[in-house]
């Protein structure tokens, strides 16, 4: 490992072992590894004003930057990337590519010359779910790229994040759901007053997966059963990572979930998975791709990925959130699920944790129900929970400070709240999708950020521009204006459902035609 003395640190670059991980010994040094280097925005061109953006505006008082238009006011500089290109052949670094729209350069080179060129060491390690190539402690740059680099990501590779699904089995046709048990996403529609006549068409969904894959005759199966026209779907590479589906029983079920949730929703709309490794780098680069995606320029993303906060290093999640801003000033809506595991995220430690990237103040963050349907037509929903290890994620993070537009939850709450909506989501009361040959039921806040990924595309559809950032809207004029339905009953653990916002339900859930006449005004 190269000296760290006359180095900068990269600020939020500290790691750690994975809980339960045993160090095997030190990397082979000639193992080939690929990077992505992170870098600032051109410092002469400064960041975006979003102040307009961020404010209580309707879409058509916005004014959203292209793709193009960003790059070149807002990407990172020529000046900079070519330091960085130099430096990674001083230490014997190839550079694969560089995207001034992502700001990022990619490196390709020896463990031995990645340890050297940012004074770290790499070690095998092992841990329950298998191995990975890790690091602990910070990274270092030399001080001409002190604010140049704001994150080196690919170094260590464990896997960051779980679908946020459950599964409940079913059995029987799509069209034979009992009402109150399981529903297809067109008759969720109905359930939460989407508006009628609308199927996407002009819009394009992103979906990020991390993992599993989708069949086409699963996808022609369901959507003929449904009677509805089958999506386009392009499948889109980052990091080497495939479309790669093997049984109902892996990450197979949270892309099919993703794709026929808001496929069914918005069925003429362009549906645009970007499959990407399970690691901070490869996250990060899927969300990077999509978000500055100038051919399939999707204006809604849905993200069904994530872990707690506790888990990511600082300069991951300080990325993801400068990335969802990007999304905000181009019109595009980032919706995230909250998580499945309550107030505790899953952790141990006895304190409450919430779920990242959900937990970014420029995502959406879509927490969970139950929702119950009577004889008579009419409807019970209360906040998920059935145990610790099934219920909705929320709380307050304890990275992100509270954001301006949520300063209406009051002076007590001073860091990021979440989650800001809701909706079905409890596996008793869950979504029918076809994975592998198989009809299965699924629930999860997972269904829920592609549930409102179809809502936000309709909505684009019928406005003829994006929504955009939504935040500002829900938590200032929209908020009394009915365009959700309140939860008051239940909790995720901590947290208790209330009157108003909730770390259970945020609003609530959609009135998706008072959405469209709210934003339409």
């Amino acid at each position: 490992m190269a000296t760290t003395a006359h180095t900068h640190v990269i600020p939020g670059s500290t790691q750690t072992a994975l809980v339960g991980a045993v160090a095997l010994g030190p990397v082979d040094p000639e193992q080939i590894i690929e990077i992505t280097v992170r870098l600032r925005a051109a410092p002469e061109r400064g960041g975006p004003d979003l102040q307009a953006l961020a404010a209580d505006q309707p879409p058509a008082s916005r004014r959203y930057l292209s793709r193009e238009a960003y790059c070149q006011q807002h990407g990172a500089s020529h000046s900079d990337i070519v330091s960085v290109e130099m430096f990674a052949r001083q230490h014997g670094m190839a550079v694969i590519r560089s995207d001034a729209a992502q700001r990022r350069v990619v490196l390709s080179g020896t463990a031995a010359s990645m340890e050297h060129a940012f004074g770290v060491q790499l070690q095998d390690y092992e841990f329950p779910d298998g191995t990975y190539r890790g690091r602990e402690g910070e990274l270092h740059v030399p001080p001409e790229l002190a604010g140049v680099v704001e994150g080196v990501f690919g170094l260590d590779d464990r896997p960051v994040a779980t679908p946020k699904l459950q599964r409940q089995e079913s059995d029987g046709r799509l069209q034979a759901a009992a009402a109150g048990v399981s529903y297809t996403p067109p008759q969720l529609a109905r359930l939460y007053n989407f508006p009628p006549g609308l199927d996407g068409t002009g819009q394009c969904i992103g979906i990020i997966e991390l993992g599993g894959g989708s069949r086409p005759r699963d996808l022609k199966t369901y959507f003929a059963e449904l009677g509805l026209p089958l999506p386009v779907v392009k499948i889109i590479s980052v990091d080497h990572a495939k479309n790669r589906p093997t049984t109902a029983d892996s990450a197979d079920g949270e892309v099919m979930l993703d794709i026929e949730v808001a496929g069914a929703i918005a069925p003429r709309a362009t549906i645009a998975v970007y499959f990407a490794p399970n690691s901070e780098r490869g996250f990060l680069d899927a969300i990077t791709a999509a978000v500055h995606d100038k051919v399939n320029r999707p204006s809604v993303l849905s993200i069904s990925w994530g872990a707690p906060e506790s888990r990511w290093t600082g300069q991951a999640m300080t990325a993801f959130e400068q990335a969802f801003t990007e999304a905000a000033a181009m019109g595009v809506t980032v919706l995230c699920a909250a998580g499945d595991n309550g107030s505790t995220d899953g952790e141990t430690d006895g304190r409450q944790h919430v779920d990242f990237p959900a937990s970014a103040p420029h995502a959406l963050a879509c927490g969970g129900t139950r929702l119950d349907v009577a004889a008579d037509g009419s409807t019970t929903e209360t906040v998920w929970n059935e145990g610790p290890n099934s219920a909705t994620g929320g709380g307050y993070s304890a990275f992100f400070s509270r954001p301006d537009y949520q300063a209406v939850l009051g002076e007590d709450v001073t860091m990021r709240g979440v989650p800001d909506v809701a909706g079905d989501a409890d596996p008793a009361t869950g979504y029918r999708v076809r994975v592998d040959g198989r009809e299965l039921v699924f629930g999860g806040t997972s269904a829920v950020a592609p549930l409102w990924a179809g809502l936000l595309a309709l909505l684009n559809q019928q406005l003829g521009q994006p929504v955009g950032f939504i935040n500002p809207l829900l938590y200032g004029s929209l908020r009394c204006e009915g365009v959700t339905r309140d939860i008051t009953e239940g909790n995720n653990g901590d947290q208790q459902a209330a009157t108003g916002w909730d770390a259970c339900t945020g609003w609530g859930c959609p009135d998706g035609q008072k959405l469209l006449q709210g934003l339409m005004r």
